[in-house]
């Protein structure tokens, strides 16, 4: 792995200010600039490590905690390995910290992820592209359609409720998306029933956005995080070869 430097940063925000991490190779050139959105857990270990194998690829890299408005991460404190089969109490608490980010809020804070990454010298001048993680994935697409001058390209793995019912739900945007768009499903995964799958693939299809969805056999929701039950190391490493593919051809 290349040479990186991570550090953490603090963006000012309309609501505050996001504790964030950025990493980028060590040479301090300015590189192509990649937002990465967490999952429910939040931001840490893991999520720095795999901003770090980011950047190592050549890019800039920013992790911030979107759930900042209820604090610093860890918003709520988790084990090293989190598993809510084993501790149920996981979701009782991170239920409301989820649900308290809407649309609206994600909008707003994108803005001002990416005013932010204009304004660094570790950032190359340009678009930016987006990857998303869970919940991470559905930020991904929102900033995508809110920001379609400033975002080239946009990941999503194991995203849930992708295109539901919702006035606000993701797929809702698809018209405002000019990105390329990459998303790997999870197999049988509740919170994207084939139904939604479905509806995702056509609103992006009906709105001519460029894309490619692969649904992943065997693969769980939370795939890629290996600091849970749902780690699948080959799922995983689709992913990397799928996200690192994208970004070559956007970058």
């Amino acid at each position: 792995m290349s040479d990186v430097r991570g550090s953490a940063v603090d963006i000012p925000t309309g609501d505050g200010v996001a504790d964030s991490y950025l990493v980028h190779p060590a040479d301090a050139r300015p590189r192509p600039a990649v937002l990465l959105y967490q999952d429910a857990y939040g931001l840490r270990r893991h999520l720095r490590s795999m901003a770090d194998r980011l950047a190592a690829a050549g890019y800039t890299v920013l992790v911030p905690n979107v759930f900042y408005r209820l604090g610093r991460a860890p918003v709520v404190d988790l084990p090293e390995f989190i598993d809510p089969g084993a501790d149920p109490s996981i979701w009782e608490r991170l239920g409301p910290v989820v649900s308290s980010l809407t649309p609206d809020l994600v909008e707003r804070d994108a803005g001002a992820y990416l005013r932010w990454l204009a304004d660094s010298p570790l950032a190359a001048d340009g678009p930016v592209a987006l990857t998303g993680y869970c919940t991470g994935a559905r930020l991904a697409l929102w900033t995508a359609a809110a920001f379609p001058d400033r975002v080239a390209a946009a990941a999503g793995f194991h995203g849930g409720r992708l295109a539901t019912d919702d006035a606000g739900s993701p797929h809702v945007g698809a018209p405002n998306i000019t990105a390329e768009l990459y998303f790997g499903h999870a197999d049988d995964d509740p919170s994207l029933p084939p139904e939604q799958i479905a509806r995702f693939e056509e609103a992006l299809t009906t709105a001519g956005v460029r894309h490619i969805c692969e649904v992943y056999p065997g693969a769980h929701h939370g795939y890629t995080q290996a600091d849970t039950p749902a780690y699948d190391r080959a799922a995983d490493e689709r992913h990397w070869a799928a996200l690192l593919d994208l970004l070559a051809r956007t970058f």
